[in-house]
């Protein structure tokens, strides 16, 4: 890696560049992969997370760096590459991320899953009885469903849809005459099929199926060669947000999704020169595009393959919640709980139902007359949408903001937004310009002592299904001033409100910057003053520049700066005279390291703060983002306990070097501490120590335990 990717040539800061960044975060996945001690079938999963993540950022990153280079962009980013210098380098990186991807599935993997006798077979191989279980699968279940696409003076290359995997074929008649067709691989069915076999576990995938019945396909030719392909189109949406109807408009932008420019072009590496030509040509693409595969074509299909039945002892331990979680424990009455004092939970540690549980009790509440909420990427089965739909039905007045522009999550928004309305509820799509990421649930009561809101407010979305594997927290807080925070906050949502003046919140995009710059410099002067100093900052992303030119000045000024950032991280820690008080940890490991968490020492007396924002120039200057701070005594302390015990990971986390590569901690003479089977043990151990000595204060009828 040159100097100039580390420090930006021209600079007057390092900055590694951001979307470089990103793809040596893919790769601290696919080591994941690679690690002989994870189970076989985690690897495989991680494998397929690589593949998908890859896809999504092929689709949004990649695309707009190529966009910037057909515009003739050649202005530099901050670490000095032009868009044509950033795509040059991605190419090679990912062309080389590709190769390793199927070293990893064809050195590594498939040769683990044959010793637990496990394997993939090709047509070729199969047994008499395996050839008449295919045969009959394809007369009964494939051939109904494939189209065959000839390709010619009449019929012009089709249309495919993105991600589609797909069948190129190059044919040939009686007097020599050369023909194409195309034909999608069925989406509709399994990418795999489980053989019957005695004594192993045999799969074939779809494509292999199809491919040994082409024949019959193409009665009329000769097969002469035979291509599986596939393209990613860019899949970044250009919205018109002055438009009087923003469904509508995301809607047609979701059309024209499917129809965007390919930008990679993954074939088979035995790929026929002819059909080679032939796809470049049908779908314009340059060398620069093209993907040769060492494998089956994506492997995200993998992700479904590692949890095929039968294969749990060939995984992880599952992670399972406790329910309910230790502060919530011997209480029936949710509410009852959240004004005895502040709750906090932790997420997948302790189960996401508490969460559900609050807005359905809100929905069944007499006393309830009002339930307000965010929503950003919900389930395909939401139970929470169907309590707000059963709120707004009881006769609650239900405000429900649903964020129309949650990328590749719009057209799930937009029918829960329509059920929504159906409903009763009111539903508003956000403001104009701005993502609305912040999440929080409002519900007002009426109470012998007046009226009471109750708060949920979290660091991850309201989605039951991510929040068995995302780590998230979540505070239940009916604190006033938090109240009326959440009442202006969402005024400001629905209506045409000024930001106004909160008590606690710290909202973007109009007072978020403005406070973390402020809460750095606070902690840069605490420590020219001799005064206890310190930031630590768990993110998801770390991008920010101004944000990273202040914790530079802060490690400058001797504060110690510890960041915990799983992905992005364009800060490069450890520079002499420049960033040499920082250190950056990621942390990769069973679960996906969501929460956002601050910490800074001020001058001795420590503040927390949890909430929705990453240090990105998105996140602080062009969402709708909440963070808020932890002032309960227990629960600030419990926040400090969790953060601590990540930073004293060694199993999960990698430490950033000045260089911008990762490494693994060294273990020798260091307890082996996963900090994410830890989690799971305190939260076992925490709901065990309240069941077996309750304090339930006034005798409130005990909630059932019952782990999930």
């Amino acid at each position: 890696m040159d100097d100039n990717h580390i420090k930006g040539k021209g600079k007057k800061f390092p900055y590694n560049n951001r979307q470089l960044s990103w793809m040596d975060f893919n790769t601290r996945v696919i080591e994941e992969a690679f690690e002989k001690e994870n189970p076989v079938m985690e690897r495989v999963n991680f494998l397929a997370i690589t593949a998908s993540n890859l896809d999504e950022f092929m689709m949004v990153r990649v695309a707009g760096v190529i966009d910037q280079m057909e515009h003739g962009d050649k202005t530099q980013d901050l670490s000095g590459l032009t868009p044509k210098q950033q795509y040059v380098r991605l190419s090679e990186k990912i062309h080389e991320f590709s190769n390793r991807q199927y070293s990893c599935l064809n050195r590594s993997i498939l040769p683990v899953l044959k010793k637990h006798d496990i394997y993939f077979k090709k047509a070729e191989e199969l047994n008499d009885t395996q050839k008449k279980f295919i045969d009959k699968y394809f007369d009964k279940v494939i051939f109904p469903v494939l189209t065959p696409m000839a390709v010619d003076t009449s019929r012009p290359f089709p249309l495919l849809l993105n991600k589609s995997l797909n069948l190129a074929v190059r044919l040939m008649n009686d007097d020599k005459e050369t023909f194409f067709a195309v034909m999608q691989v069925p989406s509709v069915l399994p990418r795999f099929i489980e053989l019957p076999s005695k004594n192993e576990r045999d799969f074939i995938l779809l494509e292999s199926i199809i491919i040994s019945r082409l024949d019959e396909l193409f009665e009329l030719f000769k097969i002469k060669a035979y291509c599986p392909f596939r393209i990613t189109r860019d899949s970044d949406l250009v919205i018109d947000e002055d438009t009087d109807n923003l469904l509508s408009e995301i809607e047609k932008s979701i059309k024209r999704r499917r129809r965007g420019k390919p930008i990679r072009l993954e074939i088979s590496d035995k790929c026929d020169k002819s059909l080679r030509k032939f796809l470049i040509e049908m779908l314009e693409v340059d060398e620069s595009e093209i993907y040769e595969c060492h494998g089956p074509l994506d492997l995200t299909f993998l992700s479904k393959f590692a949890k095929i039945r039968g294969s749990e002892s060939l995984s992880f331990e599952p992670i399972r919640p406790v329910n309910p979680p230790a502060e919530l424990y011997g209480y029936n009455d949710i509410f009852e709980a959240i004004r005895e004092k502040d709750r906090l939970v932790h997420h997948p540690y302790e189960s996401f139902d508490c969460v559900v549980k609050f807005i359905q009790d809100a929905a069944r509440d007499e006393k309830v007359l009002a339930i307000k909420q965010t929503l950003y990427r919900v389930s395909g089965n939401s139970p929470i949408v169907a309590a707000l739909i059963k709120a707004a039905e009881n006769g609650k007045q239900v405000t429900v903001l649903v964020e129309l522009k949650a990328r590749f999550d719009e057209e799930n928004n937009i029918h829960w937004a329509r059920k929504l309305e159906k409903a009763g509820c009111h539903v508003v799509y956000g403001l104009s310009g701005l993502k609305t990421h912040c999440k929080i649930c409002l519900v007002v009561r009426n109470e012998q002592d007046g009226i009471r809101r109750y708060l949920h407010l979290g660091t991850g979305n309201y989605n039951d299904i991510t929040a068995k594997f995302y780590t998230d927290m979540g505070l239940f807080t009916c604190k006033e001033e938090y109240g009326e925070d959440a009442s202006s906050l969402f005024n400001v949502l629905t209506g045409y409100s000024l930001p106004p003046q909160y008590n606690k919140f710290i909202v973007a995009p109009h007072g978020m910057r403005m406070f973390f710059e402020d809460m750095i410099r606070k902690e840069i002067e605490n420590a020219r003053q001799g005064l206890p100093a310190g930031i630590t900052a768990k993110v998801n992303s770390l991008v920010d520049s101004s944000i990273i030119q202040l914790l530079y000045e802060a490690s400058k000024s001797g504060v110690p700066v510890r960041l915990i950032i799983r992905g992005i991280c364009c800060l490069i820690p450890g520079i002499e005279k420049t960033s040499e008080n920082i250190e950056v940890h990621s942390i990769v490991g069973q679960l996906l390291e969501h929460s956002r968490m601050f910490r800074f020492e001020n001058g001795g007396t420590p503040e927390m703060y949890l909430g929705s924002a990453d240090w990105m120039p998105r996140n602080l200057d062009k969402r709708v983002e909440l963070v808020f701070p932890v002032e309960d005594e227990d629960i600030h302390k419990r926040c400090d306990d969790i953060i601590e015990l990540m930073w004293n990971d060694v199993i999960n986390t990698r430490i950033q070097l000045p260089d911008t590569n990762y490494v693994m901690i060294d273990k020798r003479g260091k307890k082996h501490l996963n900090c994410q089977t830890e989690f799971a043990l305190l939260a076992r151990k925490e709901l065990k120590k309240k069941s077996e000595h309750p304090n339930t204060g006034k005798g409130e009828e005990k909630i059932q335990r019952g782990d999930n």
